[in-house]
């Protein structure tokens, strides 16, 4: 299938000349180079015709995730038939192990994994291995050790129709692609029995497969796809027939059987070697930590084939030469693929920073006898890595840094003006005294115009006091930081542009990319504190998410003028400028920009009114998901309601 491009409008003729210069500079070979389109100038629909014209596998790499489902979601509608998918790290929290020597304390690695997110990553990866025409928006977790594709093929399991194996050797196959046996609660990963049928729900989510069998083998394959969007709903009526199919693992972590051996054994190598080396050095009690947990980890993957920190071994468990470059999700894309690097001036800091950040962490843990060296090589890709693994790249960026554009040769793409005319917005600067009165009262004008407003504060405390304050003033706000779930920001940004939220209050999240044209106001507090979230692209980034309307403004509350204010003015300037001889040179009108409100594909379903419900399954369910989410307020309410109704129908 080639890739389908559906659009509710033609390009402008400078998107075409954009998208027209990209396209030929890849059929050129160049490999390096720079998109700079200002906010609104329609960058993401330009990246979507190059993907429809080169009909290449695409990879785009956002800065974050938020950042990442608005990308998605756009691609999603650009190509509605294609494989279009979300690959973010599926952690809501995450504390890594570490040791501190100073003060002899370990941190045992603790994570809470979304289990949502860890089905879409399955789910991207299986349509990588199986078909051509495959978009997929990740975070920078996209560089970061995923294990072998040619395991993860290779271990799959292939079944046909009359094939000859027994339900024990069938059954045994599932478990060690790591599906669970639940008969209760069917859910992605898992398999259940139903008479000579089993089921078994792939990782992904998308399918289910209905095995028949019979005394000497398979029978029949049903096949059946899953309306994700409507909690996993399905109907095995809608199954169709297959002659055969093959079952992909439910873990990116497993090893052929036959090479587990063998990888294991050169862990006891290492191990021996290793603690030799604090035998040595007299080190007695590294010695004895380093044994006690390596030899119970080999254990448990021996039994189960997995263990608590199994990547932490990956280096043997696939076969690579120490210092090799971890398998990633790049490796599962085609030779000849296309990769964006949306807002680079801040996603390629966090790519070259993550090597180092790892190595520096696992220095303590190997050095005191926690993990052994190898676990080094479990670890993200380095810049240069991950250069070698690209054919082409493209930088995306309204303010691409030096190194962007050293990198292309000063092949810099430009897209300088907006379909719809608007312009930079108007730029104020405010001494900060009685700064919280003014902005309660420039948000009341907002809010009788019925606009939206952005308050950019240093912190996350800060953030958070400044919305609770505009509460008390009956100003519906809230605020957006790193500490608020993956799956809850995008469902923020929707309610702030349907209305029921006047204000976001927020830190670095609410700066690039983030398309919000119902915003008219930007008010940035602590202006003149110079510093990565006060530098003049940071500055210039946060000017422009008000650039999308036409009352756009933006407030500096600052006792002096920096020069990276100034320098972020002065360009801001330049462009309203040269917006504003565009206009008159082509009789535009300045106009609003009309963008859909999409409703977040995984937006968690509650059910809010509980009056109604009287099945106790459905109220079951709800109560876990509270308790999951820490709401024991509402969890109580359930458990009430269910107690009342398990009291009624006693009595009935």
């Amino acid at each position: 299938m080639m890739f389908d491009l559906k659009l509710d409008f033609s390009l402008t003729p400078s998107q075409k000349e954009a998208s027209q210069k990209i396209v030929e500079g890849i059929k050129k070979g160049i490999k390096h180079q720079v998109f700079l389109g200002v906010t609104g100038s329609g960058k993401t629909v330009v990246m979507a015709d190059v993907v429809y014209q080169l009909k290449k596998p695409t990879l785009v790499i956002s800065p974050n995730k938020t950042l990442a489902s608005q990308t998605y979601q756009e691609f999603k509608e650009f190509f509605p038939k294609n494989a279009v998918h979300y690959f973010v790290s599926y952690y809501d929290y995450y504390q890594p192990e570490a040791y501190l020597p100073l003060t002899d304390t370990y941190i045992e690695k603790d994570a809470k994994i979304n289990e949502k997110i860890e089905r879409l990553r399955h789910s991207a990866v299986q349509d990588l291995i199986s078909r051509p025409d495959v978009i997929i928006v990740a975070s920078v977790s996209c560089i970061y050790n995923l294990g072998s594709p040619e395991d993860y093929k290779r271990i799959s399991f292939l079944i046909r129709k009359n094939q000859k194996i027994s339900r024990k050797d069938f059954f045994s196959q599932l478990i060690f692609l790591g599906y669970q046996r639940n008969d209760f609660d069917f859910l992605p990963g898992t398999f259940r029995i139903r008479e000579n049928f089993i089921d078994i729900f792939f990782s992904s989510s998308q399918k289910i497969l209905r095995v028949e069998l019979n005394s000497q083998g398979i029978e029949n394959i049903y096949q059946l796809k899953v309306n994700t969007d409507k909690d996993y709903s399905f109907s095995f009526k809608e199954a169709k027939k297959v002659l055969s199919d093959r079952i992909l693992p439910a873990h990116f972590w497993l090893t052929p059987q036959e090479k587990l051996e063998i990888a294991l054994k050169n862990i006891e190598i290492e191990l021996k070697e290793r603690l030799k080396e604090f035998e040595k050095k007299k080190k007695f009690l590294e010695k004895e930590r380093l044994e006690k947990r390596t030899r119970y980890d080999l254990e448990m993957i021996r039994e189960t084939g997995y263990c608590h920190g199994i990547e932490n071994y990956s280096r043997h468990l696939e076969f690579r030469k120490p210092g090799e470059p971890p398998f990633t999700l790049l490796d599962y894309f085609p030779k000849d693929f296309l990769i964006f690097i949306d807002e680079s001036h801040q996603t390629i800091p966090q790519l070259k920073a993550m090597a180092s950040q790892d190595r520096k962490r696992k220095e303590a843990l190997i050095e005191y006898g926690f993990r052994l060296p190898s676990a080094f090589d479990n670890r993200p890709l380095t810049y240069e890595e991950f250069e070698k693994k690209a054919k082409y790249l493209v930088y995306v960026s309204a303010t691409p840094d030096d190194f962007e554009i050293k990198r292309s040769k000063n092949r810099v793409i430009e897209l300088l003006v907006r379909p719809t005319g608007l312009l930079e917005p108007e730029i104020e600067i405010r001494k900060p005294k009685n700064q919280i009165k003014e902005i309660i009262f420039e948000i009341k004008k907002r809010k009788e115009k019925n606009q939206r407003v952005l308050v950019l504060a240093l912190t996350k405390r800060l953030a958070e006091a400044i919305s609770q304050r505009l509460e008390e003033e009956k100003i519906s706000s809230a605020f957006l930081h790193a500490e608020i779930k993956t799956l809850e920001r995008p469902d923020l940004l929707k309610r702030l542009r349907e209305g029921k939220i006047d204000v976001l209050v927020g830190v670095n999240l609410l700066r690039e990319g983030l398309d919000l044209p119902e915003v008219s106001l930007i008010l940035i507090l602590d202006a003149d504190k110079e510093g990565f979230l006060r530098s003049k692209t940071t500055l210039l980034q946060i000017m422009g998410r008000a650039a999308r309307n036409l009352d756009g403004r933006v407030i500096f509350f600052a006792n002096k003028i920096t020069k990276a204010m100034k320098e972020a003015i002065e360009e801001s300037e330049r462009r309203r400028n040269f917006q504003l001889a565009y206009n008159k040179k082509h009789k535009i009108v300045p106009q609003m920009i009309k963008k859909p409100i999409r409703s977040w594909l995984f937006a968690k379903k509650e059910i809010k009114d509980l009056e109604f419900i009287d099945d106790l399954k459905i109220l079951k369910r709800e109560m876990e998901e509270a308790v999951k989410n820490l709401d024991f307020e509402r969890a109580a309410q359930i458990r009430d309601k269910i107690k009342s109704i398990s009291q009624r129908k006693n009595v009935i």
